[in-house]
């Protein structure tokens, strides 16, 4: 039988077992092409009532468990007992990216905790991991995707102007768009009247509520958003006053993306020559290298093992045959097969939809699962519930052969054939985001199980599913349908987040728990880093600056404390990876070392800390590839550049002297020059070294120069100044001064440089205020001076009033009536406070 597939190529990796981390899971060296992850929209749950769930057979071995885990398919936690009879080799598949667009926070969320979880079943519990991971590069989304931007870019390339039938052909697209996704629309809608009517009819929606108005708004609110911004956009580019420069069709064309996508292959998408399979893998060989790109800078470890679905033609087909030769599966006329659940289920031992019972019955997450290029009635089908194992192939979509035809694999057997060719009839773990449990895992289930256990039924494929979390945002699931999401290339570019910072809020949580990412929570995770950086630089400090190494009066304190943290590190991660209970713990332990005095601590009690923490933030993956167990302390950011080692350390020593000598009174020339004689840099540097060096040699010329002019101590402090806030700040070094100790040498890291800034803005908003009240002070006193030129006799020769006597006092108003007495009183003390201030201006003017 001749396929179109690749070749088989997969590629299996063997790691050198130098530690309990490195073993299993090295950095592979094979290319990867595409990538993208399943994320199906989770329904509510069916009315179906759930079957009685099959018992949950226990894995047997010799060897005691090191750790329970929350098992998907039992929901409840389980001791952790691998298949291998030495306890040792842990078989684990993870569903990796289906690959047609960048991968986004929520993928990040799923594969960065996969990460944590099997850097810990490796590096903290000892096993020996075969980490499998696929990448699905066909499915009704590729095919989708694939074959519509092909289509665009051939229709952009046929008209490289806006024509009138270009601007006619988006406009129909655009109504196509509205009538399948807007119903409350016009389907005939004009584009200059979009923004009236759609923000009339779908005016709950804009402001945050349900369509009716009456509830909350939900993923169904999300997407509407999504297609008015789709819309919006288009009506956008079709009402722009100018489409003729290449700048303005690019425009247009991004505009109109969306809604053309759709429209134009609903006309020519039939007609595509579907053997041509570049028209799809030009999409995912693209996106699988940047989802590869994207992990690696996350800092998830490459899987040992890849398979690809198109790797897989042969061993696809032979798997699904074996499964209609034992009867669970079924041909159809159209040349496709069908996973027969009814029959599967006849067995004893047999049970369908384990991981998700109550959604067995969900149509929607049926319809979800058979993808979008499957939704057609099929009659011939015996159950409406039954799932595709082989699909047959439509025009315009790609095509192998096969014993029944024309076709391609369904979405949930490619799983099956990759897990079992590379791990065989049975595995320890199979993870995934918790989308995944129905109906992707349970078809995975029960087909695999069809096709092993036989007649016999009762097979158990998987013995622990691990399933991760969602990564909502205002209440939404992140997902590439909503487009309601921020991709992880985008986050890291805009620094948004950091591989370290990110992990950090995915290890405050729990694993299977969904996570909200909240101001409060952000903050709480920077704090987190915040604590350990500081931790580390005190502690690395030591090593240049030793304390003591006797023992300290708050060893043994701090020694209680180190014991408390690492049982309640071992007990939370014992207890189904819970990073929340040891992060905790961790933080505790560092806050307990940094409350001692650090000469009441020893240098050593100091430093076994330092390399347990170390350790153990280095098994969660929040030091890139440093190995735990090569007894470092600190992780990456902490440390200044090698090569200004030399010249700052010697800049701030002489600093240090510089310092005490002028606080006491003793610094002549003499003793400055013992000073900078402590250090004498060679005469050639290293490029790299130059701006150090200099820094250093300007610091000294400076010295000297003061000590010349015999200048206050004064000045000398502020020299020590200067060259901490700026020179060596501008260089991202920074002195952090200490009682009684070597002032400390660290980077310039972000809480530093947030710290500066707001303290220039307070000393900001302090200028500027004091210069406001002066400016006020000032026109107050412009005001007063003019106000005293005035004679009181002509200060009240207005229209208000038509008599006045000697004085110029007023006797009455602008009608000829004499003024009351009231008002004789307040026009007499106004006349005799003017009176005042004019007599003392005209004393100073020198007319008295």
């Amino acid at each position: 039988m001749v396929f179109a597939f690749r070749s088989l190529s997969r590629r299996i990796l063997t790691a050198p077992t130098s530690s309990p981390l490195q073993q299993g899971y090295s950095r592979s060296k094979f290319n990867f092409k595409s990538p993208h992850v399943h994320l199906v929209l989770r329904a509510t749950m069916a009315s179906t009532p759930a079957r009685t769930q099959p018992p949950w057979k226990e894995p047997k071995s010799e060897h005691a468990a090191k750790l329970k885990v929350w098992n998907s398919l039992t929901r409840s936690k389980n001791d952790f007992v691998p298949v291998d009879p030495e306890g040792k080799l842990v078989k684990w598949y993870s569903c990796g990216p289906t690959v047609y667009d960048d991968a986004h926070l929520g993928h990040a969320r799923n594969y960065v905790t996969i990460d944590i979880l099997r850097r810990i079943i490796a590096g903290y519990f000892g096993y020996n991991l075969q980490f499998v991971q696929n990448i699905t590069d066909v499915d009704d989304k590729i095919i989708l995707r694939g074959r519509q931007q092909h289509i665009l870019a051939q229709y952009k390339a046929k008209n490289p102007k806006i024509s009138d039938d270009v601007a006619a052909t988006t406009v129909a697209a655009f109504n196509a768009y509205i009538k399948k996704n807007l119903p409350l629309l016009n389907p005939e809608l004009a584009p200059e009247d979009f923004n009236k009517e759609s923000a009339e009819k779908y005016a709950n929606v804009i402001a945050g509520r349900s369509v009716d108005g009456t509830a909350a708004p939900g993923d169904k609110e999300a997407k509407i958003k999504m297609h008015l911004k789709t819309v919006g956009t288009a009506a956008t580019a079709l009402l722009s006053p100018s489409k003729s420069t290449p700048e303005d069709i690019e425009l247009f064309y991004t505009g109109a993306e969306d809604v053309l996508l759709p429209y134009l292959d609903s006309i020519h998408g039939s007609k595509i020559d579907a053997s041509d399979h570049t028209v799809f893998t030009k999409l995912t060989q693209k996106y699988e290298a940047r989802f590869m790109e994207d992990m690696r800078n996350l800092n998830v470890l490459d899987p040992d093992v890849v398979t690809r679905v198109t790797e897989y033609g042969d061993q696809i087909v032979t798997f699904v045959n074996k499964i209609v030769d034992n009867g669970f599966a079924y041909k159809t006329s159209d040349g496709s097969v069908y996973f027969d659940i009814d029959s599967f289920e006849k067995i004893p031992g047999n049970h369908y939809a384990r991981l998700a019972p109550w959604s067995r019955g969900d149509k929607a997450l049926q319809a979800d699962g058979e993808g979008a290029l499957s939704q057609q009635k099929t009659s011939e089908k015996r159950s409406e519930a039954d799932f595709a194992l082989w699909k047959s192939s439509k025009p315009g979509e790609p095509a192998w052969k096969s014993p029944w035809g024309p076709g391609r694999p369904g979405w949930h057997i490619e799983c099956s054939v990759m897990a079992s060719d590379v791990l065989g009839e049975q595995m320890d773990i199979h993870s995934g985001g918790v989308d995944l449990c129905f109906p992707h895992h349970d078809n995975e289930l029960a087909q695999s199980e069809a096709h092993w256990s036989g007649d016999k039924g009762g097979h158990q494929w998987v013995n622990y599913f691990l399933h991760m979390g969602h990564l909502s945002i205002s209440g939404s699931k992140m997902s590439k349908s909503l487009k309601n999401f921020t991709t992880i290339r985008e986050a890291l570019a805009r620094g948004d987040w950091t591989a370290r910072s990110l992990r950090i809020i995915f290890l405050m949580g729990g694993w299977h728990d969904g996570i909200e990412i909240t101001d409060a929570m952000r903050k709480a995770g920077t704090g987190w880093e915040s604590s350990i950086s500081n931790f580390f630089y005190k502690v690395r400090d030591r090593e240049v600056n030793p304390m003591i190494d006797a023992t300290c009066k708050a060893d043994e304190e701090i020694l209680k404390a180190f014991e408390t943290a690492k049982e309640k590190v071992h007990s939370g991660l014992s207890d189904s990876f819970d990073t929340t209970s040891a992060m905790r713990a961790i933080s505790t332990l560092v806050t307990a070392c940094n409350s001692a005095e650090p000469t009441d601590l020893s240098d050593s009690v100091a430093f076994d800390v330092a390399r347990y923490i170390t350790r153990m933030v280095r098994i969660f993956g929040l030091d890139g590839s440093a190995d735990p167990y090569d007894g470092g302390i600190g992780w990456s950011g902490i440390d200044i550049p090698s090569e200004a080692k030399e010249f700052v350390y010697a800049a701030a020593r002489e600093r240090d002297e510089v310092r005490k000598h002028a606080v006491t009174g003793d610094l002549s020339s003499s003793v400055l020059e013992s000073i900078i004689a402590q250090h004498k840099s060679a005469h050639q540097q290293d490029a790299s070294a130059a701006p150090y060096a200099q820094a250093l040699s300007t610091f000294q010329d400076n010295l000297r120069n003061l000590a010349e002019k015999q200048a206050p101590a004064k000045d000398f402090l502020a020299l020590c100044d200067a060259l901490r806030d700026t020179h060596l700040w501008d260089l991202g070094i920074y002195l952090e001064d200490r009682k009684d100790l070597p002032s400390m040498v660290r980077p310039v890291d972000a809480e530093l440089r947030f710290a500066r800034e707001e303290k220039e803005t307070i000393a900001r908003q302090k200028a500027e205020a004091k210069a406001q009240r002066q400016r006020e002070e000032a026109e107050k006193q412009a005001k007063l001076a003019a106000q005293a030129k005035i004679n009181p006799k002509d200060m009240f020769r207005t229209a208000e009033y038509s008599a006045w006597d000697a004085d110029g006092l007023p006797t009455k108003d602008k009608e000829g009536k004499e003024l009351s007495k009231g008002a004789g009183k307040r026009v007499k003390k106004e006349w005799e406070k003017q009176k005042k201030l004019f007599d003392e201006y005209s004393k100073g003017a020198g007319k008295a």
